[in-house]
């Protein structure tokens, strides 16, 4: 479920060569996934940017093909846009895809919460709380990459008792380009603390079983992640 980094470093040391070729290669990939990823949820890769297989290659100690590799996670997650002969560069992040993205969100998370409260796991409150306390930690070391991730976790999490398990894909990329505005397009520093703990409200809800108070907390914290939010869901940012 979770796309959370293993390291907190931007991308590992050249691993040796072992008897399992594959591995090595695996662990190369994930690293350079990571180190490429954090810098484009930081804007510190801009839109229209080229990644050229050759230099990230010798930037991560790797092969070509082992980098073809985290560029095609990436595209996955909608980051980069590779385009044939013209190579592979990184993604827009426009304020119009950005509504449409937090529209298409709300719609399924908001269906799913209704759907998960029906008949919630036993394990989902506690997986929740954790899930909230490890983000209040992430804010605590002013980690804003591990915050996000483990928000993403969370709303996963949620949806995962929604029992609509082809939709999460398309959840998951919603709440990747959602980050990713919001962190590039950030001006001054955000409490992180504050980002965190916003989810409480909603957890508090979903322990108590009280399916309009989820909904209403969710449609609320969904409205008001980013400033145009109001715009985009009139009430519910109220």
């Amino acid at each position: 479920m979770s796309d959370r980094p293993t390291s907190s470093r931007r991308f590992d040391p050249p691993l040796q060569a072992g008897r399992n070729g594959r591995a090595v290669s695996v662990a190369r990939s994930a690293a350079a996934f990571d180190a490429l990823k954090h810098d484009i949820m930081l804007g510190e890769l801009a839109a229209g940017e080229p990644l050229v297989e050759l230099e990230l290659a010798a930037r991560f100690g790797c092969s070509q093909g082992t980098v073809r590799e985290a560029l095609l996670q990436l595209q996955e997650e909608g980051l980069v846009r590779r385009r044939g002969h013209r190579g592979t560069q990184v993604s827009d992040c426009t304020a119009d895809e950005a509504v449409e993205m937090f529209r298409v969100r709300q719609q399924i998370e908001c269906a799913g919460v209704l759907r998960a409260l029906r008949n919630p796991s036993r394990g989902l409150v506690p997986d929740l709380k954790g899930l909230v306390e490890a983000m209040e930690n992430a804010a605590r070391d002013d980690d804003e990459m591990e915050l996000a991730a483990f928000d993403r976790d969370f709303h996963r999490r949620l949806f995962r008792d929604a029992d609509l398990p082809a939709l999460d894909p398309i959840l998951h990329r919603c709440l990747i380009h959602n980050h990713r505005f919001k962190i590039s397009r950030s001006e001054g520093r955000r409490d992180l603390v504050l980002t965190a703990q916003r989810h409480w409200p909603l957890v508090a809800a979903i322990e108590a079983g009280n399916s309009a108070a989820a909904l209403a907390s969710l449609e609320h914290h969904i409205a008001t992640i980013v400033d145009f939010g109001p715009n985009v869901f009139p009430g519910a940012g109220q």
